[in-house]
């Protein structure tokens, strides 16, 4: 193996790490009787310096054509569908449900992406992707049925999974529009300023619907926040898109399907989240649904 492909093996698996650690940290942080809006704020108020910083860099040493009315209400979708909506109902959804029940929901996504795309782009299924999206909602059904012995209230569960599901939805959304922004505007360009859009809107609605002084938030809550933007958002978003220029789409995709594994040991290691052999079952259904959908041919 090349040293560059050694280093895009590791900027993948760590980017796997970090987006799976996502849930951790805001699981950790809700004790501290932070809401959901306010953490988010605090997240995408220090993740923002970042992405302008990628979008100036990017604006410099490309010098593109400026955007057009129609891009900026393309990134404005963008953002709105995958940084904003999407990490809203999550971070609501965490209120209610475990982390890895949380990450098995959220990462059925690409089946949510067959599924839209037949529904508006008028995309056939295949039997092959039908028996992919069996395997993974079977895999979350066994999941579900893991939290709902270790859960107080099986209402918990319903409405956290419904919000998480809901996540995966919108970012599903995200990514149907995304490939065209990328094609039309590059990568670094997409990602920079729908996250930007994201960002501000983040904190536009706390500012509409919190007082400021919530900001203030004890010692702990801030280094979660912090934790939460370099190392689950802005590091991560830098290592799958390096790793992706290294190595391809297809091996980078393969190996964010740890993601579930790993949020799994990381809730069992830090959270105290039981392990049951239900969930396990289910985790392996869900991965193996993702990685089957993904293959071509």
């Amino acid at each position: 193996m090349n040293p560059g492909h050694r280093v895009g093996l590791i900027f993948a698996v760590l980017g796997a790490v970090g987006f799976s650690f996502k849930a951790i940290l805001i699981k950790l942080a809700y004790p501290y009787g932070v809401d959901a809006i306010t953490l988010l704020a605090l997240r995408m108020g220090m993740s923002l310096p970042f992405f302008i910083a990628l979008g100036w860099q990017d604006q410099r040493r490309r010098q593109p054509e400026a955007l057009t009315r129609r891009d900026v209400l393309l990134l404005l979708g963008l953002g709105t569908s995958g940084y904003y909506l999407a990490s809203y109902l999550d971070f609501l959804g965490l209120h209610y449900i475990s982390a890895a029940l949380e990450r098995l929901i959220l990462f059925a996504y690409p089946t949510l992406v067959v599924v839209l795309s037949a529904l508006f782009l008028g995309k056939p299924i295949t039997r092959r992707a039908m028996a992919c999206i069996a395997l993974c909602y079977s895999g979350i059904a066994l999941a579900v049925a893991h939290d709902l012995t270790i859960t107080g209230t099986a209402r918990d569960v319903w409405i956290g999974g419904s919000l998480v599901f809901a996540s995966a939805v919108s970012y599903a959304l995200y990514l149907m529009g995304n490939g065209q922004a990328v094609v039309r505007l590059g990568a670094a360009r997409t990602t920079a300023w729908a996250s930007t859009a994201a960002c501000v809107l983040c904190l536009a609605h706390f500012a509409l619907t919190r007082p400021l002084g919530l900001l203030v938030q004890p010692a702990p809550v801030l280094l979660l926040a912090a934790a939460m933007a370099l190392f689950s958002t802005v590091l991560p978003v830098w290592m799958v898109s390096e790793a992706m220029r290294r190595l391809g789409a297809g091996p980078v995709s393969l190996i964010g399907t740890l993601g579930p594994v790993i949020t799994l040991f990381l809730g069992w290691l830090i959270l105290a989240e039981p392990i049951g052999l239900f969930q396990l079952l289910g985790g392996s259904l869900v991965v193996a649904g993702v990685v089957l959908v993904g293959k071509k041919g």
